[in-house]
């Protein structure tokens, strides 16, 4: 008989948390959710509990673990409670859990991917800060620990399943090229002179929830493939020179592997986050996830094409720094997600989000990468100086 995985949801009530407790639900006999970890979302963390009964509750922001105590003994659970970074990285490495899904956005997550994989639990990953900042780090890790890592990201996902028994070899096998894909955002088409006006309605249409507006002009201006090709870097041991980038609309061909004999494997289906992470939870098994089956006819024709990468300077500069490799995509991300900041609230036009990261990057010339720590430094001293470039242009 199979044994029940234990899981733990860091990101509990965010969209990849929500989507793996629903996989986690249709098969009760081959997953439970063990720990359940949401930022400040107390009332859904509350309904999460009541459905899955959880062992142990977190809160991210400590003024609020009194309130979510109220509220699961007003509805009669009973089930530890805790709150703060440290409860979670704590929860990461205990045996409450043999796997982690690591959905927690942003740096906060970081800590507690690392200790998953020194754990030597099975870490489905999210967070691409770990990967983005931290990837050497995370790959030490994982070799202390013995525990395995899967992308639950689509693209990344993607290639795992493509690569197979070939994953080791990426650095000097059977693999010629790794292929992300994007379907090049809302912007797709339009030159720098169609985009000197852009607006942050404009960027972020496609998004319902503001705190999605920051993932939606990361998508606008393509550097979330950007970030993706780090990602990449580090959960293949790629050469940079082997990974690149295609825009295709349709959205349906999540990402590719080309081999050295000229074949090249791609994994299609709905963009719908359930199958990866069901493929991530079951893996090397399958289960059925919910989703519906992919008419492929009703997709056709399945088109690609080469980014531009003169009106999309985020997604060649974050090429640039996984060619530098070092703490060289720390600066990059820190820096774009001020000058993001700073478009979001109108005071930075769209083509100069490019422009500051440039300067942070050439200000700040890449450092190896020695441990978190210094990591959390110079990610602080990289968004202060994209803040002064922006104090220096107003």
């Amino acid at each position: 008989m199979e044994r029940v995985r234990n899981v733990a949801v860091f990101g509990a009530t965010g969209s990849i948390g929500t989507n793996a407790l629903d996989v986690i639900g249709r098969h009760p006999d081959r997953f439970r959710a063990s720990v359940l970890v949401a930022h400040r979302n107390v009332e859904t963390l509350t309904e999460l509990c009541v459905r899955h009964r959880p062992d142990l509750a977190i809160i991210t922001d400590k003024a609020l673990e009194a309130e979510l105590a109220r509220r699961l003994a007003s509805r009669g659970l009973r089930c530890d409670i805790a709150s703060g970074h440290e409860a979670i990285t704590h929860a990461a490495a205990s045996s409450l859990c043999d796997t982690v899904v690591a959905a927690i956005a942003g740096s906060a997550g970081v800590d507690s991917t690392l200790a998953a994989a020194r754990a030597g639990k099975r870490l489905l990953l999210a967070n691409k800060e770990s990967m983005v900042m931290a990837g050497p780090l995370v790959l030490q890790a994982l070799g202390e620990g013995g525990g395995e890592l899967i992308p639950v990201d689509s693209g990344h996902n993607a290639i795992f399943r493509c690569l197979h028994r070939d994953r080791p070899n990426v650095s000097g096998g059977h693999v010629r090229r790794l292929t992300l894909t994007t379907s090049g955002g809302p912007f797709r088409g339009l030159r720098r002179s169609d985009l000197m006006a852009a607006t942050p309605e404009q960027a972020c249409k496609h998004s319902k929830r503001a705190t999605n507006r920051k993932m939606a002009v990361d998508a606008a201006t393509l550097m979330n493939k950007g970030l993706e090709a780090i990602e990449a870097r580090y959960l293949f041991q790629a050469p940079p020179d082997r990974i690149d980038a295609l825009m295709h609309p349709r959205g349906v061909v999540h990402s590719m592997v080309e081999y050295i004999d000229g074949s090249m494997l791609a994994q299609l289906g709905n963009p719908e986050p359930r199958a990866a992470i069901s493929h991530a939870l079951a893996w090397p098994e399958r289960v059925e996830a919910g989703m519906e089956a992919l008419d492929l006819a009703s997709h056709a024709p399945l088109a690609f094409e080469k980014p531009d990468l003169e009106t999309f300077r985020c997604l060649a500069l974050a090429l640039e720094a996984l060619r530098t490799g070092g703490d060289a995509p720390t600066i990059l991300n820190a820096a774009n997600g001020v000058a993001v900041e700073a478009f979001l609230a109108g005071s930075l036009p769209f083509l100069s989000i490019a422009d500051v990261v440039e300067q942070i990057l050439t200000e700040l010339p890449a450092q190896a990468v020695v441990d978190i720590q210094t990591l959390g430094e110079r990610d602080r001293t990289a968004r202060e100086a994209a803040r002064q470039v922006l104090r220096n242009a107003c």
